[in-house]
């Protein structure tokens, strides 16, 4: 006996699948659904609906604040203010926490005697990726003892370039950052490279690598460690939405772990309120593209 085609239908489909396949925000199915049943899009569904995809953005990136979220929420379809948003998540107790500090090791030592540089941000004026880069080192605390980060960042997009973590805190590790950063990108000679004036960065290794690329070096100041703002940012970052949301078992985990965060989230995902709420990613993206638009339309006039 043949099988009919009411048993080989196919089960319906779910209002998220549906809206998928028609490439329509769920936000405009339920404000459409709403103003058909006559509640004027501002019904109890939407509210749901709404309180649903807070909760998603808040799992997904757990360090978000409410105003992130709402960033997140527009760049979605929602028409939604921070006000309603905050009032929603501290309802649905949603607002981050920051944890309390503790005792860590130094990962600056300025007592060397190798030459140190003059601060040359001050007399920047960066309007563009690979004209500074900035690098900083900082601890990670694993079940049963520290291993150590060092990251590179354009301190145009907020883009990490480099990055390297180990259990060791010489200049091996600086160096397997700056090669990752020099390997990626592609800059004009000039370029300049801001640290702290730790014994990692001003150590011969380092320097002559810097040089032999035609990349001037810049330090903070002695003890002052908002001569590199951007780094100490990111750092305060990757602390809060990654490595105090997690516990390392081993450096293998750790590397994985913050890895993932920095190409997959921070990089290519997280919003960035310096950056008028886009990913760096997304941001260099769109620079090229204005980049690539400006060439044509002088080539064309």
């Amino acid at each position: 006996m043949g099988t009919t085609i009411w048993e080989t239908a196919q089960p319906p489909l779910s209002i998220h699948r549906m809206c998928e396949l028609l490439e329509v925000n769920r936000s405009y199915y339920y404000r459409q659904h709403c103003q058909s049943s006559g509640s004027g899009g501002t019904g109890f569904d939407e509210e749901i609906l709404l309180r649903d995809q807070i909760q998603r953005i808040v799992l997904d990136m757990p360090g978000y604040g409410y105003r992130r979220v709402t960033k997140e929420l527009q760049r979605r379809g929602y028409q939604v203010n921070h006000k309603r948003i905050l009032r929603l998540m501290r309802k649905d107790n949603l607002l981050s926490l920051r944890r309390r500090r503790f005792w860590a090791p130094a990962t600056t030592d300025s007592r060397h005697g190798f030459p140190c540089y003059t601060n040359l941000v001050p007399e920047l004026s960066v309007g563009g990726i690979n004209q500074l880069w900035v690098a900083d080192i900082t601890y990670i605390r694993l079940v049963r003892e520290f291993v150590y980060l060092a990251v590179i960042l354009d301190a145009f997009s907020r883009r990490v370039i480099g990055w390297a973590l180990e259990d060791y805190l010489d200049a091996r590790l600086t160096l397997a950052a700056l090669e990752m950063a020099l390997s990626g990108r592609r800059f004009n000679p000039g370029l300049v490279h801001h640290s702290d004036r730790g014994v990692q960065y001003a150590c011969d290794r380092y320097t002559e690598l810097l040089k032999a690329h035609g990349i001037r070096i810049s330090m903070s100041r002695r003890a002052a460690p908002y001569d590199n703002p951007q780094a100490e940012s990111f750092i305060k970052t990757l602390k809060a939405e990654e490595v105090h949301l997690s516990e390392y078992q081993t450096k293998r985990e750790a590397r994985q772990c913050i890895g993932r965060f920095l190409e997959d989230v921070y990089n290519s995902r997280r919003l960035h309120s310096a950056l008028d709420y886009v990913p760096p990613a997304e941001f260099e993206e769109n620079l090229s593209i204005r980049q690539k638009s400006a060439v044509s339309t002088a080539k064309v006039a």
